[in-house]
């Protein structure tokens, strides 16, 4: 086994002050004997604590001659004199980036307790009732087999280069959606929409979830309410009411309109078809009654909503309440929660995977899943559909992969991590899709339709498959409770992460309010329910189809495509893969820049190209809606990436202190003195940037005076490693913010060569 890894975990102080010093220490630090001091050695090794090796390729660099100081400090006791720069960092960061557990890197911020709580959160993040509800939904809607192939082109260039560009920003960082763009302050108005469209979408996310509570509380009985005919909500025309017969000599009598009767007595049809065409009533199961009627108590048009149902309006409550409760503490709550919420839906959809495929007629649905329609590609709303879910599902421009990777070490390794969550949601959306399918084609035997005409296409359709499901599960009871608290926690693991997208651009733009931050998550859960009040109106659902429509659609992809810009043009790929290799001990593949650079930029702007010129208005099954509501939908639409040039322009205004629009923007597009890691000790390690204030916090108490809207060093400012702040040669009578437009502008500031 390496010596480099022996000291993989400690259970007590004395334990380890018996062991010897690995033979890679005694190489590279011939000064250290023994570990006398477990708090000089790794800091403070108490139960709990424990140290991982991330699993970095050792990359030569020539002129990266600085030493990883966070991962020596953890591993020795440094000798007084300094270690020559001669000495490659890879040599030591690529090889040896130790991380400590059990304690906190950014004491201010907080980390991830354990090595999985990251891994597990995110997944729980992307793997949820987009997955499992929205998914199935819309695959029905476009066809099956014909939305798989967009959405998985989409998913491999757009989606999961995105996912591993918003995650490393975060985790360079170590900041929220808000506060992440020192890289390129003008476009602060990015977090701005990312954090609006996550609020507004908590908003529908949340009465999901509560649809969720609702069947979860209702499956408490001997005989689930959906299973039956006999209910007052249900109609003449439901299924059970309607059997289909064969209608022989001995049965009865056929009539022209499908019906069979034994004198006067109805027995049932025995031509669905037939009875639909001339009496223009079909047949509907009993969950999608309970679903219409019962559930939402839906009503003929938006315009429609009566007040809020009592039913649905407590349930929503209780679904906020649980956000509080698991949110109270912060992300070391939520790191633990999920590892039961992330693992335990896996469980429940292998079961009913292995029951679906062996139903009666499950085929059917399979072969309408996954055989595609291939007209239907022609069609611009697939494609935007199949862009969109996978923005929906994976998360990015969101702004909860910025937030819950900005709580990571500084080493971690998150291309491992990206690959692993992007890979896992994808897989579990196709998963999914099988499990939905296979119930459908059996609903479409039970009915006697095909498996287009089972059920409304909609965004409740989840709502009516799987009801359907579990009554075909022994005992049903107990299926129905594991199945309707599996969907709570995939929706609770979602809305977890968006809501702390929220909290977390708050706190890190307001940070006097990271104190009272249980009242902050307190006051937005209740203005937040209050809010989502209408959709538990009658006409609530179609609210909900308009906010999902609208809200995360167009306005994702756009911001997307600026985010991508703004790396590549304006900060620059060459250092943005020079900060990841910082962080990982090891440049990034060329496949990155290759779809950083053209790959996802064309992507995108094909989708929304594409999806204007086929445009077509919002329909909820046949129900087309107003233009008023249309209008509306454009408005929400909008609400969010407007911020992106209203922080524009808000920016250019206060800018004082250079003169003329085209030197405000210059100095605007430039990193900000802060801009980089959040530590010291990992701020060292950025020996590419010529002037990288590697202390901001002390430069501004020293020198106030400075514009922090900008990264070079200036003539009366030197700032490097070797010189810090306060050893400074500045003249106070010089304003040095205006030798900044002097210069002329290099890779510091951004790049104008790719």
């Amino acid at each position: 086994m390496d010596d480099s890894n022996e000291y993989d975990r400690y259970d007590d102080i004395e334990s380890f002050r018996r062991l010897s010093v690995p033979n890679v220490i005694i190489t590279n630090y011939p000064d250290v004997t023994t570990p006398e001091s477990p708090k000089e050695f790794l800091n403070s090794v108490d139960k709990g604590v424990y140290v991982i090796k991330t699993p970095e390729q050792n990359y030569q660099h020539k002129n990266r001659l600085t030493p990883d100081s966070d991962a020596v400090s953890k591993a020795t006791t440094r000798s007084e004199s300094k270690i020559e720069k001669t000495r490659s960092r890879s040599t030591i960061a690529g090889s040896d980036h130790t991380q400590v557990y059990g304690e906190d890197e950014n004491e201010e911020r907080g980390n991830w307790t354990g090595r999985f709580d990251f891994l597990l959160s995110m997944l729980g993040y992307s793997v949820g009732l987009g997955n499992i509800w929205r998914f199935p939904y819309l695959c029905y809607k476009n066809g099956g087999g014909a939305f798989l192939i967009p959405y998985v082109i989409m998913l491999l260039v757009v989606g999961i280069p995105l996912f591993y560009l918003e995650t490393c920003i975060g985790q360079f960082s170590s900041r929220g959606p808000l506060s992440c763009w020192g890289f390129a302050p003008l476009f602060q108005g990015l977090g701005v929409a990312m954090v609006i469209i996550s609020g507004i979408v908590t908003l529908y996310y949340n009465m999901i979830v509560s649809w969720a509570i609702l069947y979860f509380f209702a499956s408490f009985t001997s005989s689930l309410p959906w299973s039956t005919c006999e209910n007052p909500w249900n109609t003449k025309d439901c299924s059970l009411k309607l059997p289909r017969v064969n209608c022989t000599v001995t049965e009865g009598v056929k009539y022209t309109n499908g019906t069979c009767y034994n004198r006067e007595k109805f027995v049932g049809l025995w031509n669905t078809t037939q009875f639909t065409t001339s009496t223009g009533r079909l047949r509907i199961t009993p969950s999608e009654e309970y679903w219409n009627n019962y559930v939402l108590g839906i009503s003929s048009g938006i315009d429609d909503m009566g007040p809020p149902r009592w039913q649905l309006t407590l349930s929503l409550f209780g679904a906020w309440f649980l956000c509080f409760l698991c949110l109270i503490k912060g992300i070391k709550t939520t790191g633990k929660v999920v590892y039961f919420t992330a693992i335990f839906p896996y469980v429940v959809l292998i079961i009913l995977f292995f029951r679906g495929v062996t139903l009666p007629n499950a085929s059917e649905g399979i072969y309408f899943y996954i055989v595609p329609t291939f007209d239907k590609l022609l069609d611009a709303k697939v494609w935007r559909d199949g862009a969109v879910q996978v923005f929906y599902s994976l998360g990015p421009g969101w702004g909860g992969l910025i937030a819950l990777s900005s709580y990571n070490r500084f080493h971690n390794n998150i291309l491992g991590d990206a690959i692993i969550v992007s890979l896992g949601d994808g897989l579990t959306s196709i998963f999914g899709g099988f499990v939905v399918f296979s119930y459908l084609g059996y609903m479409a035997g039970q009915l006697g339709v095909g498996v287009k005409d089972v059920a409304r296409s909609g965004a409740g359709l989840a709502f009516v498959v799987y009801p359907e499901a579990v009554n075909n599960l022994p005992p049903p009871t107990l299926w129905s409770l594991l199945f309707f608290f599996m969907l709570i926690t995939l929706g609770l693991d979602s809305e977890f992460a968006m809501l702390e997208t929220v909290l977390t651009g708050l706190t890190d733009y307001f940070p006097s309010l990271r104190p009272k931050k249980s009242f902050v998550i307190l006051f937005v859960c209740i203005f937040c329910f209050l809010l989502g009040l209408p959709i538990t109106t009658s006409g609530g659902m179609y609210w909900l189809q308009l906010l999902d429509h609208y809200v995360g659609s167009w306005s994702l992809l756009v911001i997307g495509l600026t985010e991508l810009m703004v790396i590549n043009l304006i900060y620059g790929i060459n250092r943005f893969l020079s900060d990841i290799e910082v962080m990982q001990g090891y440049r990034p593949s060329i496949w990155w820049k290759i779809c950083w650079l053209g790959i996802s930029p064309a992507g995108m702007v094909f989708i929304l190209v594409f999806s204007f010129v086929d445009y077509s208005p919002i329909t909820y099954d046949a129900y087309v809606y107003p233009a008023w509501a249309e209008a509306l939908g454009w408005l929400l639409s909008l609400c969010s990436i407007i911020f992106i040039p209203i922080v524009i322009i808000y920016k250019i205004s206060k800018e004082n202190d250079e003169k003329g629009l085209i030197n405000k923007v210059k100095l605007l597009l430039a990193p900000s003195r802060d801009w980089g890691p959040a530590l010291v000790k990992h701020r060292e390690l950025v020996d590419y940037v010529e002037g990288f204030v590697l202390d901001p916090e002390k430069e501004k108490q020293e020198l106030s005076f400075i514009n922090y809207g900008y990264n070079t060093s200036v003539s009366n400012l030197q700032t490097t490693s070797s010189a810090t702040p306060s050893e400074a040669s500045i003249d106070p009578s010089v304003d040095t913010r205006r030798t900044y437009l002097s210069r002329t502008l290099s890779h510091v500031s951004y790049e104008t060569t790719i």
